[in-house]
């Protein structure tokens, strides 16, 4: 981090920084960054660069503990269809699509909505889908200590789609799975569940 005390202050510094090298970019791909249309590009480009890449500054363990309760129930949970809007570090082009997420609580469950923050966080930082679902399969897996944990994603990658091969109807689909849904009859039952979704 920054050897600033104020969030503010170290905000503007880094934006500043980025904005910099963002204009040296379009000046060396050949634009003019003072004609009218480009003089705001920089910052708005930083602004945008340094959104997309927030989780690095979020804890996703913090945010599901914020919000974890003590109860009995010890059947499936399912938070399905779930946006996902990444970057893939290779070429730093977005990748997209949903996650389907359950677990089998063992004591504590958790607020809804911290599910899908947890998968913003991963995904807000520069990534492969490989590793965006084991980073929200295994936080999930040891902060809540379910019975089980099931991650499915599916997306579709820029990279592929307007550069490279150029295929525009592939998707990726990633999965990971833990505790009771390493159980193929308690795995299939998640994938009917979802399966609506999968193509």
């Amino acid at each position: 981090m920054a050897p600033y005390q104020n969030l503010e202050e170290y905000n503007i510094e880094i934006t500043n920084e980025v904005k910099d090298h963002f204009a040296k970019i379009v000046d060396d791909i050949g634009e003019d960054v003072n004609r009218e249309g480009l003089v705001k590009t920089p910052e708005r480009a930083a602004k945008a660069m340094l959104f997309l890449t927030q989780g690095y500054k979020q804890n996703a363990v913090e945010i599901l503990k914020s919000a974890m309760f003590a109860e009995s129930y010890d059947d499936m949970v399912i938070i399905k269809d779930i946006e996902v809007y990444s970057l893939c570090e290779h070429h730093m082009l977005p990748f997209f699509g949903k996650a389907h997420i359950a677990y089998i609580p063992d004591g504590h469950i958790v607020g809804l909505s911290k599910i899908p923050r947890v998968v913003d966080v991963f995904a807000r930082r520069l990534q492969v889908q490989e590793r965006l679902t084991h980073d929200i399969l295994e936080c999930i897996n040891n902060t809540l200590k379910p019975k089980g944990v099931a991650v499915v994603i599916e997306a579709a990658h820029m990279c592929m789609m307007m550069r490279g091969v150029q295929k525009q109807n592939s998707v990726t689909t990633t999965s990971g799975f833990r505790g009771q849904f390493e159980k193929i009859e308690t795995r299939n039952e998640f994938l009917k569940l979802i399966s609506s979704d999968l193509s």
